[in-house]
């Protein structure tokens, strides 16, 4: 014989390798006797509601092939609605965070709450424009002294 001969192992196990050697334990065997009727429940169910689901098809679709002249713009109308509030609310989600990058970005630049820069902007802007009616009141009051005396002035020669 050759030097290279091919030497056969026998298994003598053969299938009964591949199983485990000493059969299932009670918890095993306890489980797939619990498992076994809620998957057949189970199993049974999802029949039933299959049938039933095209038993309702069977029906319903006469029903949408009449009143389809009905159906299909009222279908458009509401998928419109619902596009037209998904952007509002799209639009005004950005809306927000661009006023937040704003808000932020304020900060960042001037190193002061803009609340405070705001608060502070107002009180300037009420002084301002308390002094300001203070100059025109005044000048109305000198302008109508001016025009009473020479209205009493000229009174006084007739």
């Amino acid at each position: 014989m050759d030097r290279r001969q091919i030497q056969l192992h026998s298994d003598a196990g053969g299938a009964k390798s591949l199983l485990p050697r000493n059969g299932p334990s009670t918890a095993q065997v306890l489980a797939i006797l619990t498992l076994l009727p809620v998957g057949g429940s189970l199993l049974g169910l999802a029949g039933i509601t299959l049938v039933g689901s095209l038993l309702g098809l069977a029906v319903a679709t006469p029903l949408f092939v009449i009143f389809s002249p009905i159906l299909l713009p009222a279908a458009i109308l509401i998928a419109g609605t619902v596009a037209a509030f998904l952007t509002s609310g799209a639009f005004g989600l950005s809306g927000l965070s661009s006023l937040s990058w704003v808000f932020n970005s304020f900060r960042q630049a001037t190193g002061r709450e803009p609340l405070d820069y705001a608060k502070r902007r107002v009180q300037e802007g009420t002084m301002y424009f308390g002094d300001k009616t203070k100059q025109v009141g005044e000048t109305i009051k000198s302008k109508a002294q001016e025009g009473g005396a020479q209205a009493g002035g000229g009174a006084a020669k007739a």
